[in-house]
């Protein structure tokens, strides 16, 4: 037990590291392409910071654990817009511009699709069904007209500075490795105290997975970066349930046993991306107050979910 604790606290300093080189070089490539960095983030931050989820619910899937699989998306989701957009408003108070607003919805619809598709049997075609809608969504998310406007990088570029391709990538390829240490080493603890796979499935291995959007989105508050929180968050809302979700249903088709996941499970996750988008267009800023209600909200959904994902 003692060797996968080691194995956590090194996995989060190294993803702590990762992450935070990750923004700078996402930040610094927005600018070098002049588009806004909500963009920049739901189309790097959003792929990158989603890649545990997709890794571990096609894995999960193809072993024949489709209720895992299942679990890390609606856990992943409910986190991303809980548990980390509450913690980067704590932070610095998010802006929410009218462009940012429309991907909102957009990322409401994904999440729609998901569940709806979720109440059924897992097949393949609803695997490319999730596909194709995942593809449309994200060129409408970045076709979406804006008023953004990019920033200078926060931290000035020397001669001898990295080249923000490389040291985007170097952070995305070390946030991904962390991640899946993080995780890893999550399972085993929980499985060494005999805990249940369902439980596994929704909390430590989806808050394991979320890892990457809440050190990534904390270093981007930091920096104040906000466009690249939203775009983050939305981003990989919008992965979770389209692409995510179709190599789930792509890798292991068959029957959902976990219903309670299936119906109660889905439908908090469609109720918190409801309040996540409420909050949002109320005053267009998420500032502590509906931070400290998002928490709140995540507190409450893990202890619902999870007590009953773990007697299950």
């Amino acid at each position: 037990m003692w060797g996968s604790v080691i194995l956590l606290v090194v996995g989060l300093v190294v993803l702590a590291l990762a992450a935070d080189q990750f923004v700078l070089g996402a930040s610094r490539l927005a600018h070098q392409m002049n588009v806004p960095t909500v963009v920049m983030g739901a189309l790097i931050l959003g792929f990158g910071t989603s890649a545990p989820e997709f890794v571990v619910s096609t894995w999960a899937a193809r072993q024949g654990e489709v209720n895992l699989g299942l679990g890390n998306i609606v856990g992943s989701n409910v986190a991303n817009l809980t548990l980390v957009l509450g913690v980067a408003a704590f932070i610095r108070p998010i802006a929410v511009p009218a462009g940012t607003l429309r991907r909102g919805f957009l990322s409401l619809g994904g999440v729609l699709i998901f569940a709806a598709l979720a109440q059924n049997d897992v097949t393949t075609g609803q695997g490319l069904v999730l596909l194709a809608v995942f593809v449309m969504s994200m060129v409408l998310m970045v076709r979406l007209r804006t008023g953004e406007e990019t920033p200078l990088p926060i931290i000035p570029e020397s001669k001898r500075s990295l080249s923000p391709w490389l040291r985007a990538g170097a952070g995305l390829l070390g946030t991904m490795a962390a991640a899946q240490v993080v995780v890893g080493a999550s399972t085993d603890l929980i499985e060494t105290l005999n805990l249940s796979g369902g439980f596994v499935g929704f909390s430590m291995v989806a808050l394991g997975t979320s890892l990457p959007e809440l050190v990534t989105v904390g270093a981007a508050a930091r920096r104040n970066e906000t466009g690249l929180i939203l775009g983050n968050l939305l981003g990989s809302n919008l992965f979770n349930s389209l692409a995510v979700g179709a190599g789930l249903f792509l890798a292991g088709p068959g029957t959902l046993s976990d219903v309670f996941m299936q119906t109660r499970g889905v439908l908090a996750m469609v109720a918190v991306a409801a309040l996540a988008l409420l909050l949002m267009a109320t005053g267009r800023m998420v500032g502590r107050r509906e931070g400290a209600i998002l928490l709140v909200a995540y507190f409450g959904v893990l202890a619902y979910l999870g007590f009953n994902a773990a007697v299950a």
